[in-house]
């Protein structure tokens, strides 16, 4: 039986092919000297943040930060009669445009508390480009009138903004009020509790209360959560300052915390940035309080009864702390 040879020839044919194609395409490249426009050429490309020089960087908040409020969809007088006169503790409840359950356990729950005459509570909110969010932003806001909502872009990195909104909005529509209570919408707040607490504290003035976080210092890893740049916080340690899931601002210094966090150089940790920085450039006192509490916690009834504020609370819990708190038949 005689071989077959035939694939000889059409490996011989292919051979010829990729010598030809080899001389009159590969070869002239590689024998010309390459440029650096030949290499940025052939280099795989990366896609990269633009370049800012650190003073560029660096800025005030006042030069960031947008102005105002959709004020034509909040009754301002409802929401704090007679710019807060007889408003003993308006809480503004920080919340994301979709949190829109959270929203309304806590108008169900804690919240509810705001049909008090001497306490407000409303929920502060940046904007949002998408449309379809904001019409239903103003479908919720038609129907409880609780929404405020700033000119920024709502956003994690932009937490300090929205804190600024919340504090021009006060100063603004509220600036006779008391107390002004700063949480967010995964707290429960033990508001008679609270209240007890301010009312032993009455005369105090300047002050900043909740939980003290003292000899920190800033996070340079830029992977975590908390992330501090040296363009930003050049310092070693941060100032003390309160947790911002939830602290209590004395009436008395709302206008100047606005006015000089305007004038401060912008820090994206809101907490910081405005206990910290902020009051601390301006001598204001920050207190530790007991009972404020910011990690998840046994949740029997005497625990909530004996706290002030309790933290990381999802939307269906906020109910069964409700009921702890109203529930007289157990003793503790």
């Amino acid at each position: 039986m005689q071989p077959d040879n035939s694939h000889k020839v059409e490996l011989t044919d292919s051979l010829d092919g990729v010598k030809s194609f080899h001389q009159r395409k590969i070869r002239p490249f590689l024998e010309e000297t390459p440029t650096t426009e030949m290499i940025l050429k052939h280099r795989p490309q990366k896609s990269k943040a633009p370049r800012s020089s650190k003073n560029q960087l660096r800025q005030l908040a006042g030069d960031i930060y947008e102005h105002g409020h959709l004020d034509k969809e909040i009754g301002a007088e409802r929401l704090c009669p007679r710019r807060g006169a007889d408003t003993k503790l308006l809480m503004v409840v920080t919340s994301a445009p979709g949190n829109a359950q959270a929203r309304l356990t806590i108008r169900q729950t804690w919240g509810s508390y705001a049909n008090r005459r001497d306490i407000g509570m409303a929920f502060i909110l940046g904007r949002r480009e998408n449309a379809s969010i904001g019409q239903a932003l103003s479908r919720e806001n038609f129907l409880y009138g609780d929404l405020i909502r700033g000119n920024s872009i709502d956003s994690v990195n932009n937490l300090t903004l929205k804190t600024i909104s919340l504090l021009e909005w006060v100063d603004l529509h509220c600036q006779k009020a008391k107390y002004v209570l700063k949480t967010d919408d995964d707290m429960f707040i033990n508001v008679p509790r609270m209240l007890a607490f301010l009312e032993t504290r009455q005369n105090q003035r300047r002050v900043i209360y909740g939980i003290l976080a003292e000899g920190f210092k800033p996070i340079r890893n830029r992977f975590q959560k908390y992330y501090v740049p040296r363009h930003q916080f050049a310092e070693n340690m941060c100032p003390p300052f309160t947790i911002g899931s939830g602290y209590v601002i004395s009436g008395d210094i709302i206008h100047e915390l606005f006015q000089r966090s305007l004038a401060t150089f912008y820090l994206q940790l809101e907490d910081v940035f405005t206990t910290g920085l902020v009051a601390s450039s301006l001598g204001v006192q920050r207190v530790r309080a007991k009972g404020f509490i910011n990690k998840r916690h046994d949740y029997n009834a005497c625990n909530v009864r004996n706290a002030i504020t309790l933290h990381k609370i999802k939307p269906h819990e906020q109910f069964d702390l409700w009921q702890k708190l109203l529930n007289t038949d157990i003793k503790c």
